[in-house]
């Protein structure tokens, strides 16, 4: 039920055409484009941050208490 068919595609495809146009068309898949590669970007950079904060922190937590 989930699923899209083919025909599913062919008609947001023709609903897309008819909305845009069809010389609008690869200035909007250049920006989607464009949006993805900035979107893979951003969550490298949030994952690479995120990885260095839990390498830290163990270090900073056992230096920061003190020992009996």
């Amino acid at each position: 039920m989930g699923m899209l068919k083919p025909w599913h595609v062919i008609v947001m495809v023709a609903i897309v055409l008819l909305l845009f146009g069809a010389q609008r068309l690869p200035d909007l898949a250049r920006s989607v484009g464009q949006s993805l590669k900035i979107f893979k970007n951003e969550v490298k950079d949030l994952t690479a941050d995120g990885e260095q904060a839990h390498a830290t922190t163990p270090a900073a937590a056992h230096a920061a208490t003190p020992e009996a």
